[in-house]
């Protein structure tokens, strides 16, 4: 679990190789950049070019720009400068790109343009020394004429990228790592004397036809012949059309009367190929529909997808990349982005502040999730020339991924960045969302209505005191802890209907749309943030809420993946996987339950402290989100098991019961009654629904800590009788550690970093007669953090602004079980006699630490939440018995030696997995 600065090191060693092999070949991210809008003729110019720094802003004068100044540095495009992938430092604000590049002579005929996906911000463009054009924007594709081509024969491209910080661009979130420069893939194609500019496919899945419109730079001075083909093979369709001279728009229509529609289980895609002149573009196109309707036997709004409500279960996407940041290296990596929210059961992402490279949209397109498009923020006040920017933005990214189907909305604006006009009120300086900015910003959702009106838009992804003002959606944010979501989705629900003020600005009121939360979670939910936690708890906690109000149309978790600053994800930065443990808790479960269309719901409580042999009520919410005919009710098995006062694994009994089913049904149900143990210990009640053929529909689970008093005697699973002794972690009566010692609430648990010991004197019952003896305890590895060294970190904590954070430095942080471990190992001596050296592999956090959760106080910080450790049972040696015999006690040490210092934690029956101390078990005959 070591995600700190070592770990990040071997993150950019393993990447420096792969860029290695990059520069060995000569192409990266070789792919058509656009399989929506793609040419046959075009060569990709991706891979190393000759690059240099213009500090002084001199290159332009002393014309750099002719080819003949030598630069000093080679760079790997498209990756932008300053990221490890691009081989180059970031050392200025502007820099110069050269290569040479050979026109195919068989070219000859066509207009050959050169196209770059994205540049940031101000980019020029020459050809052997003859300026081709300048383009200012940072997230769009732009193209410019080759007109002095010597066709067969090499030529020098040079480009220029201006990427001073200025207030108005759309920086987004850059400070996760810049996207300077050249960041999407450069190319040259050929392209007819008169060609298509865009191609726009417009489904109507309710008049089962598709409308097709072409538009142009520059308006033919004659009529021009239009061949359209739709699929392959027997399926093909051919459509012949006349796009009139003096036009630079022509639409038409063609029927689909059986269409095979896109939809999340069939996200089906039917080619197309568009030749107009000598021009032959491809792309590609999905019959489907976005709209809101009821859910049924409600009048909540739901988004829905061919007129079928989707409840909404997304993922906030930064889309970064830790070496490669708003570029990444391959596309199996941007597929596999798609294929990792797709595998846990989300149906969509929102791709946060940024325009994405059109094969990631391409690739959900394919897989069929979901995507909300964000229109990237600017850092200072909305001024003309950021209002100009974001306006021409939003024309350029709507034209670009029109054809996308996976995209079923635009978002304007997010948390009202870079919205407020600083003035000064009574003397103090403030910040204001002024009604003028109000009424620009829904001039914009009107804007995009009409560039787009197949989809939906925000006006502003609300949080932070400022709401709506015209939008498709009422959406809003919240972090909270898991205990906060059940007040806060009540208010949510009560105050949201046609006509509220609430989450709208003064003058604007809701209309009837969607209500869903557009970011949530806990990484912002505590004192200072969470830092690197067990997400699982909170996670499990918000969604067992939101199950039980219907009326909030979806929700969308932060995030998908890890960033510098935010480690709440799904995956790590790396997008290597984090484990919950859920599997362990109930057989067979994952986080994809979390997500099931049929969720059977106990509540936001999760973990309840109960006493020996209570009767409980669980209540229960049946949440369905789906049409699926599975008659009238489910079976539902409810199995109790759990661990002992020592660790043991327990069932303690199981039954079965029917419950109703309906399709979309949302009801509280009949609740569970429930009798717990008759001992101390911590029981799981696991819920597993099935449908009438045996299948299993959804997986849930809910726990007790069943307070009894420690006992003195058990019984053992063996059968054999055993008098118990128990200390607690913090009674040690010594310790000694290299790097640090330290208790958790009071002792609750004990750590110490390094190598070391703890020791412990346990006295012996004067009564006790005893054949064998044994030592249990809950331990494992201690990583020591930033949080517990005893100096802070510095540095700079402005993580938007290009701050790198140690994700532990955070003081809620205890960084969730991943896949990389933190090994250590303990020798045990009792009585002065070596009884075993053990390994522990790791120091973990997640949700089998359930007593380290439920046990946190209610103080809106984290104390090592999640945490817990393995069952250390070591058998006492018959020399360690005897002196005990005689002494009266055992002496315990615990001891982690130099060879593997990975330190020690030690449990107690109030934290961790198990509900016991450190305990000596004494078997008589």
């Amino acid at each position: 679990m070591i995600y700190t600065v070592k770990r990040l090191g071997l993150i950019l060693l393993c990447f420096s190789l792969f860029n290695q092999s990059f520069s060995q070949e000569k192409i990266p991210l070789p792919e058509h950049p656009r399989p929506d809008f793609e040419r046959l003729e075009w060569q990709n110019l991706n891979g190393n070019w000759a690059f240099e720094f213009d500090k002084k802003d001199e290159g332009e004068k002393a014309q750099w720009f002719k080819g003949t100044k030598p630069f000093t540095k080679t760079i790997s495009v498209p990756f932008p400068w300053g990221s490890p992938l691009s081989g180059v430092k970031d050392e200025a604000d502007i820099a110069w790109y050269s290569k040479k590049i050979t026109v195919k002579p068989e070219w000859k005929g066509k207009r050959v343009f050169v196209t770059i996906g994205a540049s940031d911000w101000k980019t020029t463009v020459w050809l052997d020394g003859k300026e081709l054009g300048s383009h200012e924007g940072g997230y769009t594709p732009f193209s410019f004429e080759l007109t002095n081509i010597k066709y067969g024969s090499p030529q020098n491209l040079v480009i220029r990228v201006d990427d001073k910080r200025r207030e108005f661009t759309l920086y987004g979130k850059q400070g996760y790592g810049n996207a300077r420069g050249l960041w999407q893939t450069i190319y040259v194609e050929a392209r007819g004397q008169n060609f298509v500019d865009a191609l726009h496919f417009t489904p109507d899945i309710d008049k089962k036809q598709v409308k097709v419109t072409a538009y142009l730079p520059t308006s033919p001075v004659k009529d021009l012949d239009v061949e359209l083909t739709i699929g392959a093979g027997n399926q093909k369709v051919v459509v012949h059309e006349v796009f009139p001279k003096g036009k630079t728009e022509y639409s038409f229509v063609v029927p689909m009367p059986a269409a095979r529609l896109w939809t999340l289980e069939d996200p089906y895609l039917y080619d197309a190929s568009l030749k107009l002149g000598d021009d032959v573009v491809k792309s590609y196109f999905g019959m489907r529909k976005i709209s809101t309707v009821n859910l049924p036997n409600t009048n909540y709004k739901y988004i829905a997808l061919n007129d079928k409500p989707v409840y909404m279960q997304l993922a906030l996407d930064q889309s970064y990349h830790p070496t490669g940041f708003y570029t990444f290296p391959t596309d199996e990596f941007m597929k596999n982005e798609i294929l990792l929210a797709r595998n846990i059961g989300l149906n969509g992402i929102r791709t946060h502040i940024k325009v994405d490279v059109p094969r990631k949209l391409y690739w959900a397109d394919k897989l069929g999730v979901l995507v909300m498009s964000d229109l990237p923020n600017f850092w200072g006040e909305p001024d003309k020339n950021a209002q100009k920017e974001s306006e021409f933005t939003l024309r350029e990214m709507i034209k670009r991924d029109y054809n996308h189907p996976a995209i079923f909305s635009w978002i304007t604006f997010n948390e009202t960045w870079g919205l407020r006009t600083k003035q000064e009120i009574n003397g103090k300086k403030q910040n204001i969302y002024l009604p003028e900015t109000q009424k620009w910003v829904a001039s914009v959702y009107r804007l995009a209505k009409s560039l787009d009106a197949t989809r939906l838009v925000e006006d502003n992804s609300i949080c932070c005191g400022a709401g709506h003002t015209e939008t498709d959606i009422n959406s809003w944010h919240e972090y909270l802890p898991g205990s906060g979501w059940e007040k806060h989705l009540k208010t949510i629900d009560e105050n949201t209907y046609v006509g509220s003020q609430f989450h709208y600005e003064k003058g604007y009121l809701q209309t009837d749309v969607p209500n869903i939360n557009s970011e949530c979670g806990n990484v912002w939910g505590y004192e200072g943030s969470t830092g690197d936690v067990d997400w699982s708890w909170d996670y499990h906690r918000m969604i067992n809420t939101f199950r039980k109000y219907p009326k909030i149309a979806g929700w969308l978790y932060t995030e998908h993946h890890d960033v510098i600053n935010e480690w709440n994800g799904y995956y790590r930065f790396d997008r290597s996987e984090k484990e919950t443990g859920v599997g362990e808790l109930v057989d067979g479960m994952g986080i994809k339950d979390f997500h099931a269309d049929i969720y059977l719901s106990t509540g936001n409580e999760i973990s309840r402290s109960v006493k020996p042999k209570e009767e409980v009520t669980v209540p229960l919410y049946m949440s369905v989100m789906t049409d699926k005919n599975l008659g009238n009710s489910l079976n539902l098995k409810v199995s109790l098991y759990g661990y002992d006062a020592l660790g043991q694994k327990k069932t303690w009994g199981s039954f079965s019961k029917t419950v109703p089913y309906a399709p979309w049904l949302q009801k509280e149900i009949e609740s569970l009654k429930l009798t717990m143990p008759d001992e101390k210990s911590v029981v799981i009640a696991a819920l597993v629904l099935e449908d009438n053929a045996g299948n299993v529909v959804h997986r849930n689970f809910t726990t007790f800590i069943v307070e009894g008093s420690t006992p003195t005697e058990m019984t053992l699973l063996n059968g054999k009788k055993a008098k118990l002794v128990s200390i607690e972690p913090k009674n040690f009566s010594n310790a000694q550690w290299s790097k640090k010692q330290w208790n958790v609430l009071d002792g609750l648990k004990v750590n110490g970093a390094g190598s070391g010991f703890f020791e412990y004197k346990i006295k012996v019952p004067t009564d006790a007669k005893f054949e064998s003896a044994s030592f249990v305890a809950e331990v494992a590895s201690k990583q020591q953090f930033a949080k517990d060294m005893d100096k802070k970190l510095a540095g700079n904590e402005d993580y938007m602004l290009g701050a790198i954070a140690e994700p532990s430095q955070n003081k809620n942080a205890y960084p969730m079980t991943d896949t990389s471990r933190y090994p250590s190992a303990v020798s045990v001596s009792i009585n002065g006699v070596f009884a075993g050296r053990y390994d522990l592999s790791n120091d973990p956090a997640d949700h089998r630490g359930i007593l380290s959760w439920h046990n946190q106080p209610q103080d809106r910080k984290l104390y090592e939440a999640g945490s817990y450790g393995y069952r250390l049972g070591v058998n006492i040696p018959q020399k360690a018995l005897e002196v005990a015999r005689t002494t009266g006690e055992f002496v315990v040490r615990l001891e982690v030696d130099g060879s593997l210092p990975g330190g020690l934690a030690i449990y107690g029956d109030k934290f961790g997995r198990y509900p016991m101390n450190p305990t000596i078990l004494l078997v008589g005959n």
